[in-house]
């Protein structure tokens, strides 16, 4: 059993929660994730690690409770344990010193999954730029956390309550405005949002990294829900990436694939078990 350190609701219906996991926390290295399941009956969710601390045998993990199992994960509390925590698991980043800025685009909750690889691309000599999206001010998580490892920290909101009004493409653009000599840009967030990033970069000749957590099932290969095209060839996100060039990465398929569960997400997300209680429904 992994016991649950801590647990906070940074906005709402966003989580964190800080994970005793120490042989994980011994061998995290930025861009990898864990599959966890909360109980014997629950569903495998994988999460990439948004921070790790090998001294503490510490995993932070940050999720949306959207469906029937994240929703009965948010239901525990510091103290409960959870079932199954297994990782690290998929490739990491690639750190390397850059000849040129590493900027790192979060978007939503997918800012929390940048962190690791910003400090990594900081500690390994680089200028690392932080942008950082949300519709509103009140749901940005991790602001103080980001500017504590990068050089700058670019926040936009789509209301433009705080930062830059718009969307992260629009501080994407602000950057090469100013002449910044951008070596490499990793966007982590929603699919179509890493699809808009790397449409804004492809033309300008920028290495553009995305991680295609978000289309993950079982995180082993084994049952092909994350199955990809990048280039010529079939991909799988949990075992080949989760990290890809995204600028080979069919995202058109990719997103119509997405499109396939939403039906059956929405049915298990209110489902009422009868099993057990009698009746025949």
């Amino acid at each position: 059993m992994f016991k649950i350190l801590r647990k906070e609701e940074w906005s709402p219906n966003v989580y964190a929660m800080d994970i005793e996991a120490p042989r994980v926390a011994k061998k995290a290295q930025a861009g990898q994730f864990i599959v966890l399941r909360v109980n014997e009956e629950g569903e495998r969710i994988p999460l990439t690690i948004a921070d790790f601390d090998r001294e503490t045998g510490r995993i932070l993990i940050v999720f949306q409770a959207i469906g029937a199992s994240t929703m009965e994960l948010a239901a525990l509390e510091a103290g409960d344990s959870i079932l199954d925590f297994v990782g690290p698991l998929g490739r990491p980043s690639e750190i390397a010193k850059l000849d040129g800025t590493m900027v790192v685009v979060g978007g939503g909750i997918g800012v929390a999954p940048t962190y690791p690889i910003a400090r990594a691309m900081k500690d390994a000599g680089n200028k690392v730029i932080a942008i950082m999206g949300a519709k509103t001010k009140d749901i940005l998580i991790m602001e103080d956390e980001m500017k504590a490892v990068t050089d700058e920290v670019l926040v936009t909101t789509d209301d433009g309550s705080y930062g830059i009004k718009g969307f992260v493409t629009n501080a994407v653009q602000a950057l090469v405005d100013r002449g910044e000599k951008i070596a490499q840009i990793t966007a982590i967030g929603p699919v179509i949002m890493m699809k808009s990033v790397a449409d804004a970069t492809r033309d300008r000749g920028i290495h553009t990294v995305v991680s295609l957590n978000p289309i993950m099932v079982d995180g082993t290969g084994m049952c092909g829900g994350c199955r990809v095209t990048i280039g010529d060839e079939t991909k799988f996100a949990c075992v080949d990436g989760p990290e890809f060039d995204g600028h080979l990465v069919d995202f058109k398929g990719l997103m119509s694939r997405q499109r396939m569960y939403r039906d059956k997400e929405a049915v298990e997300k209110d489902h009422v078990c009868h099993i057990g209680l009698g009746g025949d429904k």
